[in-house]
């Protein structure tokens, strides 16, 4: 059998941590849609479903979504370096920054948001 060897590639995992923070993303937009409706329809229980989003579970859930987002946000900005500018060694340097964008973002929010 042969080796995959683009797929342990560091632009590959950027494109699949890409792809899974835009799913992760699409899965939570039906539910914060969901969730503004009850705040427009139903205030109790809207209320209800606040106070049970102060779990801890669900605080590490938001983290881990502010986390998709700026992964997927340092994701799309690799994408259009890619699309125009020249292939240069450096890009390689760029995944890594993307990566380590994407998870002091999270750190950042964690620090200061609750």
């Amino acid at each position: 059998m042969m080796a995959r060897v683009h797929r342990n590639h560091p632009a590959y995992w950027a494109f699949v941590i890409h792809r899974l923070s835009g799913l992760g993303l699409a899965a939570f937009l039906p539910v914060h849609l969901y969730v503004l409706g009850l705040a427009l329809s139903d205030s109790t229980a809207f209320a209800d479903f606040i106070s049970w989003s102060n779990t801890p579970a669900l605080k590490a859930l938001e983290t881990l979504l502010v986390v998709f987002l700026s992964a997927h946000l340092s994701g799309g900005l690799r994408l259009l370096a890619l699309e125009f500018l020249d292939w240069r060694n450096w890009q390689k340097t760029l995944v890594a920054l993307s990566g380590g964008f994407s998870l002091c973002i999270g750190l950042v929010f964690l620090l200061y948001a609750y």
